[in-house]
């Protein structure tokens, strides 16, 4: 029996050896996809690090386009408000003048006994004149 035993033991040897290789090769796949997914995992890592100072340079040449767009468009508003302001002032001048000879020669007519009909003045010249304003 001794001999039977022997096969028995060296075939139950052979199923344990076989079944402890069997369970390293899938310990080593499981180990192997995890060390791969871990590369994978720092080789993106690396690229988005690798990447970012072009993502900010290209941040930064967005910004100065947009702020120079923008100055631009301040500039042209500057200069614009500035001619407007330029109307403004001539246009107050020569009203002022208007108003000035309105006033002489309304004086002169009632000198002369010609003064105007209270319908001949705009309401709005009226107030002028009563305010100054």
């Amino acid at each position: 029996m001794s001999g039977s035993w022997g096969v028995a033991a060296g075939i139950a040897g052979s199923i344990l050896g076989a079944l402890a290789l069997l369970g390293s090769g899938l310990f080593a796949a499981r180990a192997t996809k995890a060390a791969a997914l871990t590369t994978a995992e720092a080789q993106r890592t690396a690229a988005n690090v690798a990447a970012e100072p072009a993502q900010r340079a290209q941040d930064l040449a967005a910004f100065r386009e947009i702020r120079e767009g923008l100055d631009r468009r301040i500039g042209q508003q500057d200069r614009k408000i500035e001619e407007q302001t330029q109307r403004i002032d001539t246009m107050s001048a020569l009203l002022r003048a208007y108003s000035w000879t309105v006033e002489k020669l309304i004086g002169r007519m009632r000198e002369r006994g010609n003064a105007p009909e209270s319908d001949d003045i705009h309401d709005l010249v009226r107030e002028h004149m009563r305010t100054g304003v």
